[in-house]
């Protein structure tokens, strides 16, 4: 059995790994992440602390733990954040990947790191993992340039890019597009939600999946991963209000020029998935699948 180390674990994709391999077995798990664990049961396998702008650390605990694989959830997510705090999300979106990799490649430790649709322009999307990257955002742009280390390297890699992760954890720290439409819509307070950006939202459960695949069979390349269905934002929106029976005349459809984000989104992206079916064996759920699979996770939370 594999041992894997997770950075990040205790971000929302962090976490759902770290619930597959309890219930599943299936590989050793390192769980790391900065601060204390915050998943609820602490059986089972193996947390540290482990901050990825700390070298030394980084080192420290790899060298404990010997992974024979890396899955790199750590990064700065937030858009309009990396836009306004380029020095910091460079650091953790690009540093950090290059202390990794100097690792990796020293002990021979495969890499799996995620990655972003928000790495193309959104011109023509659906896109295939070959597509020519072209960025917006400084987000983007850092994770091309991960990208790149990754693809210069001598490491063994695996870059996953995915798309609009949703799902929900016991200690929900950050929000995502299904939480938000669902609390906004509960509030019944009107919304304003784009209706000209395209996207696939990823079920957080089958990017973990994905990630364990990609390890267990020694996965190399870049794989493009994400939900089966694809949808406006609004259309996203409506669906969760359709889902919960929550009243869709407060969704109040904008264009993206109306919003004044500040960092520029790209307008259609999506994923042909083709590749990462045919060689991981990846089955994503539907939107509504996925719904349901948090509504019942929600239940069981409230309880």
């Amino acid at each position: 059995m594999k041992t894997i180390l997770v950075t990040g674990s205790n971000g929302l994709l962090g976490q759902k790994i770290t619930e597959k391999v309890l219930a599943e077995g299936r590989v050793n798990l390192i769980a790391t992440s900065r601060g204390g664990n915050r998943y609820p049961s602490k059986t089972g396998y193996q947390y540290a602390e482990m901050d990825i702008l700390d070298p030394l650390q980084v080192k420290s605990i790899i060298k404990q733990y010997k992974p024979d694989a890396i899955i790199h959830t750590a990064a700065m997510t937030n858009v309009d954040t990396a836009q306004a705090n380029k020095d910091l999300c460079k650091q953790l979106n690009v540093d950090a990947v290059q202390t990794l990799i100097s690792l990796c490649e020293e002990k021979n430790i495969q890499l799996v790191h995620l990655s972003t649709d928000f790495v193309f322009d959104g011109e023509n999307g659906p896109y295939a993992e070959d597509a020519a990257t072209n960025p917006l955002s400084y987000y983007g742009e850092s994770k091309v340039l991960a990208e790149n280390l990754l693809k210069s390297s001598r490491a063994d890699w695996v870059i996953i890019r995915t798309i609009l992760v949703y799902g929900i954890t016991n200690d929900m720290s950050r929000s995502n597009i299904v939480l938000w439409a669902k609390g906004a819509l509960e509030k019944g307070v009107s919304i304003n939600v784009v209706n000209d950006q395209w996207r696939m939202p990823t079920l957080a459960e089958d990017l973990a999946e994905a990630c364990l695949l990609a390890v267990e069979k020694n996965a190399k390349g870049i794989y493009h991963v994400s939900g089966k269905d694809y949808m406006s934002i609004a259309e996203l929106v409506q669906k969760v209000a359709d889902y919960w029976g929550f009243n869709k005349s407060i969704i109040k459809e904008v264009s993206s020029v109306n919003l004044n984000q500040t960092a520029k989104r790209p307008m259609k992206t999506g994923f042909i998935l083709d590749k990462v079916v045919s060689d991981l064996g990846y089955n994503p759920h539907s939107f509504e699948e996925g719904l349901a699979i948090v509504s019942e996770q929600i239940t069981i939370r409230n309880k």
